[in-house]
């Protein structure tokens, strides 16, 4: 075998290793979802069991599921379609700017999403309560929206920095409004980029524990705080947690894996 051979043969063996040793744990997590309370620690460990939904009878006896699903979709979808409506636009008037502190700006509005969230947690508690919304999973929607429409304004900068504004100029000249050219040419040209705005609000809104930990009721709390009932004062319900971890994880992924085509583009096309 010649020394290239033997350094492909290796390299695939350290990825195969790496890759085995990052998705062990949540191998381990989700395959706890399916063993029964005895087998989960059992000594010595075992591998084969027989499979059970137990621990899936026991989140819907404890939890009201749906509650939690519903207050996750809305807080993702609400935090996703507001950060969108203010970015995607802000983001447009900043790279068409003939102001010489419009890249400034746009990188002002990044280090916004910067900010530790536990950092920015009590002044936003105040305001949700003086407005009366503290509670509801409306509040959570207002912080992450401004939280991610900073960070859409940013990736949105570079997108339609790298537009041609021929295209719009052609369009104007054919009769069409700003809006229109705004509209009409220069969103579609920026499809992959809104989409990967898409996903990563998605994945901060859905993935956010502390602004719904504090600001929601129980009837108003998503699946991602819900996870921390698992944590006793004495123990660890394992088995509650990996049947939970279903719930969270399953719907994200699958919109990951739908769009993942357009979320690789955003993070490598649209960053210059």
């Amino acid at each position: 075998m010649t020394t290239r051979h033997w350094l492909q043969t290796g390299r695939r063996a350290f990825l195969l290793i790496m890759l085995a040793f990052f998705l062990a744990p949540f191998l381990w997590l989700a395959t706890t979802a399916y063993k029964p309370s005895s087998a989960i620690f059992s000594i010595p460990p075992t591998f084969a069991f027989s499979p059970t939904l137990d621990q899936f009878r026991t989140i819907f006896r404890l939890f009201d599921v749906w509650s939690l699903l519903r207050s996750s979709v809305l807080i993702a979808t609400g935090s996703v379609i507001l950060s969108l409506a203010l970015g995607v636009p802000a983001g447009y008037a900043l790279a068409r700017s003939k102001s010489r502190y419009a890249m400034g700006i746009a990188y002002f509005l990044m280090a916004i999403r910067m900010i530790p969230s536990v950092a920015a947690l009590i002044p936003f508690y105040l305001m949700m309560r003086d407005i009366g919304l503290l509670g509801s999973w409306m509040s959570v929607v207002l912080i992450n929206s401004m939280l991610n429409s900073a960070f859409v304004t940013w990736l949105m900068f570079s997108y339609f920095r790298g537009l041609p504004p021929e295209l719009e100029e052609a369009a104007l000249t054919d009769g069409c409004t700003q809006f229109g050219a705004f509209f009409k040419v220069a969103l579609p040209a920026v499809m992959a980029g809104i989409i990967a705005c898409v996903l990563f609000c998605l994945m901060f809104s859905w993935n956010d524990f502390l602004y719904p930990m504090f600001l929601t009721r129980l009837e108003s709390k998503p699946l991602s705080v819900a996870l921390l009932s698992a944590y006793g004062t004495k123990d660890i319900t394992w088995g509650t947690l990996g049947a939970l971890a279903h719930f969270s994880t399953i719907p994200i992924v699958i919109v990951i894996l739908f769009l993942n085509r357009y979320f690789v583009q955003g993070l490598t096309k649209g960053i210059h």
